[in-house]
């Protein structure tokens, strides 16, 4: 099972750090970021929590919600994040809600398990999902690494900047792009559109086909 990009996201209930949840009822009108790790008290997964606790600001300055997903209980969560934090070396009340989902309902509901990792039972953990959501309740983006692997919290930051511009203007933008950079016009608008939508010029870059297809612009 798993969704789709473009498809709208489950309006799951579940328990969590602050109480049972209805998913689009937490996001409101944000957009929102649910990530999923293997199990609590293991190392990447801290890293990991520790490194979105410091982020916490950016998150905000993008109108971006951000809950996390593990198999574990909710006082497991709440134990663990005193871990996270004393890691992270931040303090406080734990900015963020974490989802426990002792059945594995929605890690098979949105297609996150890994049948490579086991917990103590066999049963199989939750991989290293990533879901992004508009404020429509759509999918956006999903990313899925191995348990082994501990994503790039600074890269999924760079996709919300590139998901949030392209969303309401007519570019798209370039490998290794960031926030200020040259964007790429889509292939969909008009020359004849070009004067009006980017009056900071547009800049054809030529290729050996001749043909017109790789045209940069300032960031809109």
């Amino acid at each position: 099972m798993g969704i789709n990009l473009g498809e709208e996201f489950p309006n799951f209930q579940a328990p969590t750090t602050i109480g049972d949840i209805h998913f689009h009822d937490w996001m409101g009108k944000s957009w929102a970021i649910l990530f999923s790790h293997p199990a609590d008290f293991t190392p990447v997964c801290t890293t990991e929590l520790g490194r979105v606790l410091k982020l916490i600001p950016e998150f905000k300055k993008r109108n971006v919600k951000v809950i996390a997903l593990s198999c574990d209980d909710v006082k497991s969560h709440n134990d663990w994040s005193k871990d996270i934090q004393d890691f992270s070396g931040t303090s406080g009340n734990f900015p963020y809600p974490i989802i426990s989902d002792p059945k594995r309902d929605l890690a098979v509901q949105l297609g996150m398990l890994d049948p490579a990792e086991k917990d103590a039972a066999g049963l199989p953990l939750t991989a290293r999902a990533v879901f992004i959501i508009g404020p429509d309740k759509k999918l956006k983006l999903s990313l899925l690494y191995p348990a082994t692997t501990g994503r790039n919290f600074d890269e999924i930051l760079r996709v919300i900047d590139s998901l949030q511009l392209t969303a309401t203007k007519k570019v798209a933008t370039p490998e290794g792009w960031v926030q200020g950079g040259k964007c790429m016009v889509l292939p969909s608008v008009k020359q004849d559109e070009l004067p009006t939508l980017f009056p900071k010029g547009v800049e054809v870059r030529a290729v050996p086909s001749g043909k017109s297809y790789l045209r940069f612009t300032e960031q809109p």
